[in-house]
């Protein structure tokens, strides 16, 4: 018995000491803020229901973490609020990175908690860990309003490309103009290669403890779809992409459009989320019933592909065709697009009964880029959709930027700033809520 248990006592140390060889060999090839470990990083505030009185938050760790917490309590003056935190058990994904082939062949855990029955309008300090020695830090909030109210936030377009070396300035910029963001919308490629670990590393690196605290809109872009074998194979969703964002899932959509298509309520102000990569038919009914069943003040849509493309070889005419019908007739306010790597603002008037252009405001268009990889713009490409009734009112190429969107009463702010901190574009809509009728203010 004893030369037995003696036997597999050795036999077992081989195993243990292979196995941690194997593990220090892939650690070896990360960067210190790649490698996962007992504390939580990557932690990330989403919306997963009423934004007034809930908040889901991820994050990541180790495969030792078994079991996951979160705590969260009202903020108070000091530190006090600690007493009275409430504690609630995450839900842990086991997330194998070696499902792409450039990615460590490591196995992670994600966890996520939805905090509701929240109080609207009250400041919340939360942290995740394994309700024992390992915390992340106390992180705030604050929970919207029940009711409409004047709010901010920020929008990006791409980021994609080398992102902490050059995207991290951005939302760090933004943040010092905006700093009471209440969410921002990230308009999707928010990476070049969907399933590189590497690239997610940097995208949490550079945005840093703002991801924790002010409130993230991710908008699916082409670059988080690709094969995740070979060429040949059919393209997928980023494998993080669900791990890592805790997002609304539309029950009437297939299961490949959960959380890439989903729609958020905040303070009477509708944000449309569309994924303009797959199943754009399915889509446009989701739209119309989004438009249709709201008496929001104030109607967003975003995707990534731009509507109106400024930059040469684009063209999204699906959308042109089959959205922007719905866009005119339910007189969305704003539409913020990506992709096209520069900058265009435009607008497209209201037309009359006999089909010409109004001085009322219809909708709004805006494309835009926050990362380093910049295009061109095609003038005339953009002549042509004078036949759509689209008027662009600004341009810019060669320049990151990021957006501030002011809302308060009927008035609905839109200032684009360089990575400069400058103001570079302005716009304002003034609107009738009782009429619906708008204007357009440069």
């Amino acid at each position: 018995m004893n030369a037995r248990f003696s036997f597999l006592g050795s036999l077992l140390c081989v195993v243990l000491i292979v196995g941690s060889v194997t593990a220090h060999e892939h650690v070896e090839k990360l960067r210190h803020w790649e490698i996962p470990s007992k504390d939580p990083d990557r932690i990330i505030l989403t919306f997963n229901g009423d934004p007034a009185t809930s908040r889901a938050v991820t994050w990541r760790t180790d495969v030792t973490i078994e079991k996951a917490v979160a705590q969260i309590a009202e903020a108070t003056v000091n530190s006090k609020f600690q007493d009275q935190s409430v504690s609630k058990d995450a839900v842990t994904e086991p997330f194998d990175l070696g499902l792409y082939k450039s990615n460590a062949s490591l196995v992670v855990h994600y966890h996520s908690v939805i905090f509701d029955q929240l109080k609207p309008d009250t400041v919340y300090v939360y942290r995740v860990g394994d309700g024992d020695a390992r915390w992340s830090e106390w992180i705030q909030f604050r929970t919207a309003r029940a009711e409409y109210a004047p709010t901010q936030f920020i929008y990006f377009g791409d980021a994609q490309n080398d992102v902490l070396a050059h995207w991290s300035r951005v939302i760090r910029q933004a943040h010092q103009t905006a700093p009471n963001a209440s969410f921002v919308v990230h308009a999707g490629d928010l990476i070049n290669q969907a399933h590189r670990d590497y690239e997610w590393a940097q995208w949490f690196k550079a945005g840093g403890f703002l991801h924790s605290q002010c409130t993230a809109i991710p908008v699916v872009g082409n670059h988080e779809f690709t094969p995740l074998g070979s060429k040949k194979s059919p393209r997928r969703l980023a494998i993080q992409w669900r791990p890592q964002f805790s997002l609304p899932v539309e029950t009437e959509l297939s299961s490949q459009l959960h959380e890439t298509v989903y729609t958020i309520d905040y303070q009477d102000i509708r944000i449309i989320v569309l994924n303009s990569n797959d199943d754009l038919e399915a889509q446009t009914e989701y739209l119309k019933k989004q438009l249709e069943n709201t008496t929001a003040k104030w109607k967003i849509v975003t995707c990534h592909h731009s509507v109106f493309s400024p930059a040469k070889g684009r063209n999204f005419q699906f959308a042109r065709d089959h959205w922007k019908p719905l866009l005119d007739k339910y007189s969305v306010d704003l539409v913020l697009n990506g992709h096209d790597h520069t900058y265009a603002r435009g607008h497209v008037p209201v037309r009359t009964a006999d089909g010409k252009a109004s001085k009322d405001l219809g909708t709004v268009y805006v494309t835009s880029v926050s990362g380093p990889k910049q295009y061109v713009i095609d003038d005339e490409q953009m002549k042509g959709y004078a036949v759509d009734g689209y008027s662009r009112d600004k341009k810019g190429e060669q320049t990151q930027f990021y957006q501030v969107i002011s809302i308060d009463g009927e008035t609905l702010t839109y200032v684009a700033y360089t990575v400069l901190g400058d103001e570079y574009d302005r716009a304002v809509i003034v609107k009738d809520f009782t009429t619906g009728r708008k204007k357009l203010r440069e």
